[in-house]
């Protein structure tokens, strides 16, 4: 067959995603902290865009976010409860302050602002492990040698406070001999908290019952030579070992129970990551009102310079005006694309909380299926949209903080020939596990039992990934005979 080259005219259609539309669709998923983030990003990179008072005052601006479909008439209603900040801005607060504190007992002033501390040295350090075994290491006398290899071994424990290279890595990397290094780890393993700078479990729970006097008690012994009886509770198996009574066996596991296995958690840096919601959701008598938090997000204008500039107020040439107008349309666009991200939030919200009503009501138990083709039809959105928005958003209901995809679940069937959500079953779940005897704990079967007493019909292993989720361990696990 011969090849030939040909021309062909085709006519079709196909959605372009333009840079505007892109950036559009990030904006919409991203989190509260990153965009924050994105924002003070833009507002260092783009001249065009600063922070400033309300929407209102740039008319241009305020007409181009106008052509937005609005989500509700409660955002005009919120633009008039933030009045105008204009003159409050302007106030002098520094005079007025310093009058105010004038007539009474003051703190510290300086007279030049170079005098005054830093933010920073006003701050507090927790201590770490690391530091607090450093502080123990010098307040003693030991030779040169052995006190380089202490310091090489406190760099090497975990947060947990295990130590994680060898002796012979650590000899090698301090410089030393075998000898030396073993000799600082037995100082270092007798500072505070007891059972640091062990290897495993076993030494650093053997190591606190040595320093409770225990070591060679019945409590030392089981640890020495039943480690693995332990973790699995076999507690008959230890006592025919040891011909000894089960009650004994069972007290000193009782003792082990009490034991640090991580003696170092107490010194931990991680600090608690505090959520900030995007929403709120407020009872008020017998409804519920849903209010956007703009708490946090700075307020973005148009700067008058460079719009004045591009109005023929000032001279510019021909370069700087197209720069002026190319960070024109981003500022414009990103401020538009905050206000339709904040928009969509409020909608689906608002459609939740019409979907789930009875949760908010009621509590968790009247939790309904939902799936985001049901909101996505009810606010005449896509399905991808009502993801992207669901995804790491936070709400403050009555109910607590809970995330937008929590409303979602999968529906369950009930011996009644209803559903119910996957949520409320995982939460009746944890409240059998949490009723049951610790002594005959509960099998998945006879869980799966008692829910179909209560008219819900589900599988074993249903049961069984609902308690993996919820991170509670198998009913072996947790049986407890003390």
């Amino acid at each position: 067959m011969a090849l030939e080259i040909r021309q062909q005219l085709k006519l079709s259609q196909q959605l372009v995603m333009t840079p505007q539309l892109q950036q559009a669709i990030k904006l919409l998923q991203l989190s509260r902290i990153e965009l924050e983030e994105v924002v003070r990003q833009e507002l260092e990179e783009n001249p065009v865009l600063e922070e400033g008072a309300d929407l209102a005052d740039d008319k241009e601006l305020a007409a181009e976010i106008a052509e937005i479909p609005e989500a509700s008439a409660s955002t005009e209603e919120v633009k008039e409860l933030q009045g105008n900040m204009e003159e409050f801005n302007q106030a002098d607060w520094q005079n007025y302050l310093d009058g105010y504190n004038a007539g009474g007992a003051t703190v510290d002033t300086y007279e030049a602002e170079e005098e005054r501390p830093s933010f920073e040295s006003l701050l507090t350090k927790k201590t770490s492990l690391a530091d607090h075994l450093a502080w123990q290491l010098n307040l003693i006398r030991i030779p040169d040698d052995e006190h380089a290899a202490a310091a090489e071994i406190i760099g090497n424990i975990d947060e947990d406070g295990y130590l994680k290279a060898s002796v012979e890595e650590i000899s090698q990397a301090a410089g030393v001999s075998l000898e030396t290094t073993e000799r600082a780890l037995a100082v270092v393993q007798d500072f505070d908290p007891a059972g640091v700078a062990t290897h495993n479990l076993r030494d650093c729970l053997l190591k606190q019952a040595e320093v409770l006097g225990m070591g060679e008690s019945l409590v030392g012994i089981m640890l020495r030579d039943h480690i693995d009886e332990l973790e699995n509770r076999k507690y008959q198996s230890i006592a025919r070992t040891l011909g000894l009574p089960l009650d004994d066996v069972l007290g000193a596991a009782r003792v082990i129970s009490g034991l640090d296995p991580r003696p170092g958690r107490a010194y931990s840096q991680d600090e608690i990551q505090y959520i900030t919601p995007d929403i709120f959701v407020h009872k008020v008598g017998d409804e519920y009102v849903v209010v956007l938090n703009d708490e946090g997000l700075p307020s973005l204008r148009i700067n008058s310079f460079y719009r004045n500039a591009l109005s023929g107020g000032q001279k510019v040439d021909e370069k700087a005006g197209e720069y002026i107008q190319e960070k024109l349309r981003g500022a414009i666009w990103l401020i538009k694309s905050i206000h339709q991200r904040q928009r969509t939030i409020f909608r689906v919200t608002k459609s939740i909380v019409k979907f789930q009503r009875d949760f908010f009501e009621k509590g968790i138990e009247y939790l309904k299926p939902l799936v985001l083709r049901d909101v996505a039809e009810d606010i005449e959105m896509h399905e991808s949209t009502v993801s992207r928005v669901t995804t790491n958003k936070y709400v403050q209901t009555p109910r607590g903080l809970f995330e937008l995809k929590y409303f979602f679940n999968s529906g369950i069937n009930t011996t009644v020939g209803d559903s119910i959500a996957s949520e409320s079953v995982k939460s009746k779940i944890k409240d059998i596990i949490a009723e049951e005897n610790a002594k005959k704990p509960y099998s998945d079967q006879k869980i799966v039992e008692i829910l179909r007493q209560e008219g819900i019909d589900i599988a074993r292993r249903t049961v069984t990934k609902y308690r993996e989720m919820l991170n509670i361990r198998s009913s072996t696990e947790r049986k407890r005979l003390f």
